[in-house]
Parts: structure tokens; C-alpha cells; sequence
């Protein structure tokens, strides 16, 4: 038996509590699914895998375009629900405090709206797009989401990485309750031969058409962090990337920030909108026009980083 809805489901916690004979269990299996999946598996199948029969095709086709309707209803998550305002106005005059149910609310909507990023993501993409969960081995569902709410009660932001087949790196997402922005980042990773002027050069004549106010950080080895600049500030100079005190580089990080809407829905001044837009931009602008490195000898993927 499958349930569908706008909802999301999270781990270790299902969306329709459904109590059945234990006996029967053997025989019934239980789901939910969200209309953002089967909009996602449809966006797979006539984009990217294709469909042999032409009539299932086409009604294929016509689910999808029957889904993305306006008047549907199919909508996916669309609302961070009615601990949304409270828990801002919380993180505003710093007033939410650890332990509040009203943080782990906002944590447990956060995660559905990452994964239906990943989801509507992957399916324009034809990739798999997944978000990163790094909590320690054998931490269960409920234990990750009250230290997350802790952590948002004490700096304000709700954090995710998300897993992209292709990119160089876990592209990274922050929304900053307290200074009302989203800021998309991904760290690529310094090649293994060449001088690092050659490298920065390169990386910004592959940032052509990027937006000017991206910024660029030069990641440098041991405590501390390397120079950084705006795209524009650094076009005519791209040598300011390099560190004074001849520090090996590592890598760069690649970092837009946009503004943040208020409200909790998915409106135009929406908080879900502004972080769905925050991320279509970075990709589309930044992240698709980045090569793709092998890490140095010694230094871990970005695969292996997110399994641990």
C-alpha cells in the first residue's frame, strides 16, 4: 500500500502512522511517496532514460505536464510549517533556546526541503543528486536532528551538502537566519602540477560567465584561511589569490550569496523559493563551467570526505 502527498518522508519518522495486524504485516507493505518523487522519476524516464512504448510515453507526458500545473495541487513541500515564524523570530532577538521543539520542527522541514532540492535537481539533470548526512556512524535520525536544532538555535543557520555525479566538489548550502541570506559555495580542488598562478588564471577565465559577485577564496594548507575577493575585483587582478606568505594552496571555494525570503511558504518572498533559486543559479552560473580535478595524492574525494 502506497500513500501520496505533498509531505516528504524522513527517516525514522513515517508520515502516516498506519497500525495493522502484525500477522498481515508478511503480506502488506507500506510507503509513501511525495508527488516531488513521482514527479522525479518522470522527469528520469522521458528526459533522460527514455520510453520505448509511444503510448506510454505519452501518458507519461501527460502526468508530468498534469503535475507541474499550476492548479494541480502536486505540488511537492511548500510550506516550512507553523514553527517557521516563531523559530525566526526566535533566532532574531535571540530569544530560542536549546531544547525548544520549535527548533527541531524547523530542522525536520529544512531536511524535507533538501531533499526535494535533490530530487527536482536530479531530475532536471539526469543525475543523481543527494544530500550528505554527516553524523556519526550508528547516530539514529531523532539523536542528528536535536543536535542540528542546538546548533541552529545557537548561530541562527541550517546547513546542507548536497552530492552531484559530475561536480568537483559537495556543493554546499547555508541559510543565515541572522543576516537573511543563502549562501551556495563548493570547494574545487587545486590540480596536482602547474604553478598556482597558472591555476588561478585558469579558474578564472572558467568563471567567465559567472556573476560578478561571486566570491573566491584561495584554501591553503594548515590554520587560517587564504586570500579572497569578488569575480569582478579579481578579473583584472587574478594574482590577489595568491597567498603573501607562499602557503601551499589546496583548493578554492566558489561562493554566491543571495537574499532570503521571510515567509514560510513557496510565494515569490517565500523561504523555499529563495533557496531553490539560490541553488538553480549557482549551478547553472557557476558550478557547470568548473572542471572536474582529481584530488592530490593523499587527500581524500569528496565522496569519501561525505561517507565518513
Amino acid at each position: 500500500m502506497i500513500t501520496l502527498s505533498n509531505d516528504v518522508e524522513l527517516e525514522g519518522r513515517p508520515l502516516v502512522d498506519v497500525k495493522i495486524d502484525k500477522r498481515r504485516r508478511n503480506k502488506v507493505m507500506l510507503g509513501h511517496l511525495s508527488w516531488a518523487e513521482v514527479t522525479h522519476q518522470a522527469q528520469m524516464l522521458i528526459r533522460h532514460e527514455g520510453v520505448g512504448h509511444a503510448a506510454h510515453a505519452w501518458l507519461l507526458q501527460e502526468l508530468l505536464h498534469y503535475l507541474r500545473h499550476e492548479n494541480s495541487g502536486c505540488h511537492g513541500f511548500q510550506n516550512m510549517g507553523p514553527a517557521w515564524v516563531p523559530a525566526r523570530r526566535g533566532i532574531e532577538d535571540e530569544t530560542l533556546c536549546r531544547g525548544d521543539r520549535r527548533a527541531v520542527e524547523v530542522v525536520e522541514s529544512w531536511e524535507r526541503l533538501v531533499r526535494q532540492v535533490c530530487l527536482r535537481l536530479g531530475g532536471e539533470l539526469g543525475q543523481k543528486v543527494l544530500p550528505v548526512q554527516r553524523a556519526k556512524r550508528g547516530t539514529d535520525a531523532h539523536t542528528r536532528r536535536a543536535a542540528l536544532a542546538d546548533r541552529f538555535c545557537d548561530d541562527g543557520r541550517l546547513s546542507a551538502e548536497l552530492r552531484i555525479d559530475g561536480t568537483p566538489g559537495i556543493l554546499a548550502v547555508v541559510a543565515d537566519l541572522r543576516t537573511g541570506k543563502v549562501r551556495t559555495s563548493i570547494d574545487v580542488a587545486a590540480p596536482e602540477q602547474g604553478y598556482p598562478l597558472t591555476w588561478v588564471k585558469r579558474l578564472i577565465r572558467q568563471l567567465g560567465e559567472a556573476p560578478a559577485d561571486l566570491h573566491v577564496e584561495t584554501l591553503v594548507e594548515g590554520a587560517g584561511g587564504g586570500p579572497r575577493g569578488t569575480l569582478e575585483r579579481l578579473r583584472p587582478e587574478p594574482a590577489d589569490l595568491l597567498p603573501k606568505d607562499g602557503a601551499r594552496i589546496t583548493g578554492f571555494r566558489l561562493s554566491l550569496f543571495k537574499g532570503m525570503g521571510s515567509t514560510r511558504g513557496n510565494t515569490e518572498s517565500g523561504f523555499i523559493r529563495s533557496v531553490d533559486d539560490a541553488v538553480d543559479r549557482f549551478h547553472t552560473h557557476v558550478v557547470t563551467h568548473v572542471e572536474r580535478r582529481q584530488p592530490r595524492r593523499g587527500q581524500p574525494t569528496a565522496e569519501a570526505s561525505a561517507a565518513g
